[in-house]
């Protein structure tokens, strides 16, 4: 009986060119980017301010009457 079989080893692929490591690396370098770009939007485009009316107008008062009786306690 031969031992002479062919006993190759297999080939080894560098870990750049599997394709579950872009997706691993690639998952949360997309989150980080984005995060960039929010705070950079946030950073660039501010909310305005809005200071509160001293008195309502009579269009607001529907309004400041649901919101105050949504805040009062239940009997």
């Amino acid at each position: 009986m031969s031992q002479t079989a062919d006993r190759s080893e297999p080939e080894t692929t560098p870990w750049y060119r599997l394709p579950i490591v872009w997706l691993v690396i690639g998952g949360p370098a997309v989150v980080v980017v984005a995060s960039f770009a929010t705070l950079t939007i946030a950073i660039t485009h501010p909310d305005p301010v809005i200071t509160p009316k001293a008195t309502a107008s009579a269009a607001d008062v529907p309004a400041v009457q649901a919101r105050n009786h949504a805040a009062t306690p239940a009997r």
